[in-house]
């Protein structure tokens, strides 16, 4: 009976979601939804009294609700809009943010109303979605309003000098393309002591965004403001816009669409190998098979076929500090050559890294192969900071990243600076900023067949090294670890892993932050003179203790008596991504705790071969990138000129133990190494897997 009951409710249940979804005249219908979790508007009555009369006028069914449960794509799929009508602070958790995502994706749309600028801080998607987030008001008073766009429904009523009391918001604005519909005149009002907004300071705009719709009117905290006929016709308007043309046989949503979040359910992480010790980079032969390095000097292979991971050498290599075999790259010529690139630290009196060339055609390595391509001295006194990430872009040329060689451990977090005599492995001056000197760099060269490399076009400093080393293309690095080209536009990649400072000081500069960063072009990026959006640090007198003047990063000039290289440097660049320990205003999605920022690749849906578990198209043109110490994998969404748009959580329903290095395989899924839980030692979650996504789940 129970089963039979079962049966017959979903059939009920389908039967009134088609007269619901598709009745060829069937009436629009919104939600409006009022969660708050901070402060609650008393307004919020009124206003859903209101709107519920404005959108009957309309032709418009209104739902009310405080209740988050009902964002699941079942229940949104009834409605053509969502009205946050006055909410504050996290009202969605994971899944229901991912239901609101796919909602809007699919076509719906989406009304904000005042404090609706005030809720989800730590989402960035939605930040962008409303196009600010509140910072503060002043009293309530009358102002002066300008209507700077009439051909609105939410304006065309509107008087072109609209004055009005209302409690007026400064807002702090996250996304550059929506369009603005009314600004206050920042002279007409007393902003008490709060800082004013920017002028012209809009307070309502529309956009088209995700493959939704947006309205948002910062309008609205007073009671009063529903019996104004004016604002009334605002609010209407702004419905009528979030709706759209939802009526008949074609408003469905269509959750079909490429740029629709997929069920994040769908992702599955298959372990190919575990209880791996320090796993560093990996790369995948044109036959399939995945190559993978550990820090010890192991080079191995696993066999998809096979479903087995066998070694192919063990290098003898220095694996003190943070030295090692840190680098892998397969040649974009492998079928024909059989080539493959290994950076690593050789055990020999001298300090110096490796960046060398082998022949692997089957197993054992073939050692007497190799070939020195570029050698580049450190010193072995003191740690840190080795990068060593190796990967080729486009046209063949291969980059390889480079750390600042330079202990971190007695400048209090701060900028590494130590210009005393006997001091030089603590100043990063002779290393990132030095223009003679290989460490604290990206390079970039094109291999030459007789084991060579040639200096391609386009480098910081020309051929000759008149200037500096012509290899270098990025310099200004402090640890750039994990590094990734797009094949597509050539944009290089890294991931910056940044000082320790826990706070700021006025004396010795910026909290240290971690960097994703993205170079187009050749460049200086700031270390050890800034950090993260060109925060500057003081310069610092570590003899006398004695704080300096700030460095400038227009003109960054490198005095250091252990620079061999220029001292007028290039502008510093800022960071793409930036976040510290604690919570990052600018990059919420990110958390807190500790850092080590990594990049992976861009995903290009197009080119690879479709397969079953192919990553869905819904990540094509995002940029992947991970963070080590919080074991979290993020997609980045750049606009059409490769700005950032914002990023979410990339599989947040899989466990990750400090993803490490990620690729594109054949077939469209990741391959991803974890490092796993302890440092500087085998760990049994060390892993070699592969990331797929499975439709039917």
């Amino acid at each position: 009976m129970k089963i039979i009951l079962s049966i017959l409710g979903a059939v009920i249940l389908v039967i009134g979601l088609y007269f619901i979804w598709a009745q060829p005249d069937r009436e629009a219908r919104v939600l409006l939804f009022s969660k708050t979790t901070t402060f609650y508007h008393q307004t919020i009555p009124t206003a859903q009294e209101a709107l519920t009369k404005i959108a009957t006028e309309n032709g418009i069914v209104a739902d009310t609700t405080t209740d988050a449960d009902l964002f699941t794509d079942d229940h949104l799929r009834l409605y053509d809009a969502v009205i946050f009508l006055y909410t504050t602070g996290d009202v969605l958790d994971e899944a229901q943010q991912e239901a609101f995502m796919r909602f809007i994706q699919a076509g719906g749309g989406y009304m904000g109303i005042h404090s609706a600028s005030d809720t989800e801080f730590s989402w960035p998607w939605y930040g962008r979605l409303v196009g600010g987030y509140f910072i503060n008001h002043p009293a309530i008073q009358e102002a002066v309003l300008s209507v700077v766009d009439a051909n609105h429904p939410s304006t065309r009523s509107l008087p072109q000098i609209w004055t009005r009391t209302d409690e007026w918001y400064n807002i702090r604005y996250t996304n550059p393309d929506v369009n603005v519909l009314i600004t206050i005149d920042e002279s007409s009002y007393d902003p008490a002591d709060h800082e004013p907004g920017p002028d012209p300071h809009p307070l309502s705009w529309y956009h088209e965004f995700d493959g939704g719709r947006s309205f948002y009117t910062a309008l609205g905290h007073v009671e009063e403001s529903y019996s104004e006929p004016l604002f009334r016709d605002h609010i209407s308007g702004g419905l009528r816009y979030a709706v759209g043309d939802r009526k008949g046989a074609d408003s469905e949503l269509d959750y079909d669409r490429p740029g629709v979040l997929p069920s994040q359910t769908g992702f599955q992480k298959i372990v190919l190998d575990e209880n791996l010790n320090e796993p560093m980079e990996l790369d995948q032969l044109p036959d399939g098979r995945i190559l993978f390095i550990e820090r010890r000097g192991d080079l191995k292979v696993y066999d998809p076929e096979m479903g087995r991971t066998d070694l192919i050498t063990t290098l003898d290599v220095y694996s003190e500090l943070e030295d090692g075999l840190l680098g892998l790259a397969v040649d974009p010529g492998y079928e024909r050559n059989r080539w493959i690139y290994l950076y690593y630290a050789p055990p020999i009196n001298e300090s110096k890294q490796f960046l060398s060339r082998f022949t692997l055609d089957g197993a054992p390595l073939s050692l007497h192969s190799e070939s020195v391509i570029l050698e580049v001295e450190t010193q072995r006194v003191e740690c840190c900071h080795s990068g060593g990430s190796l990967e080729f872009g486009p046209e063949g040329l291969l980059y390889l990243s480079t750390g600042d060689n330079t202990n971190p451990f007695a400048s209090d977090g701060f900028s590494p600076i130590d210009e005393q005599a006997g001091r030089s492995p603590w100043d990063a001056q002779r290393s990132s900023a030095n223009s003679n000197d290989l460490r604290g760099k990206i390079l970039r060269v094109q291999p030459s067949d007789d084991g060579g490399y040639v200096i391609p076009d386009g480098n910081l400093f020309p051929p000759g090294g008149s200037e500096g080393r012509p290899e270098i293309y990025i310099m200004g690095n402090r640890n750039p670890f994990r590094i990734s080209i797009d094949s597509h536009t050539s944009f290089l990649y890294w991931g910056e892993v940044g000082p320790d400072a826990t706070e700021s000081d006025s004396e010795r500069g910026p909290k240290g932050h971690d960097e994703i960063n993205q170079a187009r072009g050749p460049g200086f990026y700031g270390w050890p003179y800034f950090v993260a959006n060109n925060k500057p640090y003081v310069d610092f007198d570590f003899a006398d203790r004695r704080s300096l003047s700030p460095f400038d990063a227009q003109h960054p000039i490198n005095r250091s008596p252990n620079n061999t290289g220029l001292q007028t440097l290039p502008s510093a660049q800022p960071a793409f991504i930036w976040y510290p320990y604690d919570a990052s205003p600018e990059f919420p999605l990110v958390g807190e705790g500790g850092r080590t920022a990594l990049a992976g690749p861009v995903y290009y849906f197009d080119d690879y071969e479709k397969s079953d578990h192919q990553i869905p198209q819904y990540y094509d043109g995002k940029l992947i990138i991970y963070e080590w110490m919080r074991h979290l994998i993020f997609a980045v969404t750049m606009d059409g000129t490769g700005d950032y748009a914002y990023m979410e959580r990339f599989a947040p329903h899989v466990e990750f133990s400090r993803p490490m290095d990620m690729i594109i395989g054949l077939g469209g899924v990741f391959y991803l190494l974890e490092y796993g839980t302890n440092w500087n030692t085998r760990n049994p979650d060390a892993r070699l897997v592969r990331i797929e996504f499975d439709s039917s789940r």
